[in-house]
């Protein structure tokens, strides 16, 4: 029997009487690259906002692994395992690429924000050898004393990642991982992602192109007005005529 990682259940959601999301079901499968795609406002960042405790839902929850999410903070589903990364990556711009993956290491570790750009940053062994590890995984290694605010968009998304993984989750939550990007970029954040799912991370990705979601996809939930209305593996959602309707004249997501 496969493991369920994430398992949300009757989640809705409705914000000023607009209904943002209604009945949804996602099983997410341990191990798995799942996306979510849709049209423009289909739902799906409300959707990742209230798995990650941002939002609270109407009615309905989410589960990681048996436990309970909603209600928790994001401080406290972080702890569990859970890491999202936003649609614009959200990175230290003044400092290096070293202590911007050593920032949420020390953060994992004990519990809160405490860094001193002088002080713990520069100090702490077993944290920098983590971060150096991490930005190695990600090519960044010889760029590591580099601001990061100096990045490509794509680097920095790279950058995120690393610290992301730094702290070793459970489960990782992308939105939009290549928006904005080139196409040499968006290529290189596709290879990375690769290289996460041949580790055995269970990711779930909201994408704008496709090209991304079928490269990396082993199972896709469309949602359209809030409500999924297809899933099933790359083939089947490239076939379903469902699918295909709801995308006429819109852009992707």
């Amino acid at each position: 029997m496969t493991d369920i990682g994430l398992n949300v259940t009757d989640v809705h959601k409705s914000f000023a009487g607009l209904k943002a999301l209604s009945e949804v079901n996602l099983r997410i499968e341990e191990g798995r690259t799942h996306a979510i795609i849709g049209p423009n406002g289909a739902g799906k960042s409300t959707l990742l906002n209230i798995c990650v405790g941002r939002i609270a839902p109407d009615r309905g929850s989410v589960m990681f692994h048996g436990e309970i999410l909603t209600g928790k903070t994001p401080y406290e589903i972080n702890q569990i395992g859970v890491a999202r990364i936003f649609q614009t990556p959200e990175i230290f711009p003044e400092l290096s690429l070293l202590q911007n993956v050593m920032i949420p290491a020390f953060a994992k570790r004990d519990g809160a924000f405490r860094f001193d750009a002088f002080g713990s940053l520069n100090g702490e062994v077993d944290i920098r050898e983590a971060a150096e590890h991490a930005l190695d995984d990600f090519g960044l290694a010889d760029l590591r004393m580099r601001e990061a605010g100096s990045m490509s968009r794509g680097d920095k998304r790279r950058l995120e990642l690393a610290m992301c993984l730094v702290q070793r989750p459970r489960l990782l939550l992308l939105d939009e991982p290549t928006a904005g990007m080139s196409r040499a970029d968006t290529n290189r954040t596709i290879e990375t992602l690769m290289k996460i799912k041949e580790r055995g991370m269970t990711t779930v990705i909201i994408e704008h192109g496709m090209h991304v979601v079928f490269s990396l996809a082993d199972h896709i939930t469309v949602l359209a007005q809030g409500m999924v209305i297809a899933e099933g593996n790359p083939t089947e959602v490239r076939g379903n005529p469902k699918v295909q309707e709801a995308y006429l004249g819109g852009a992707h997501a």
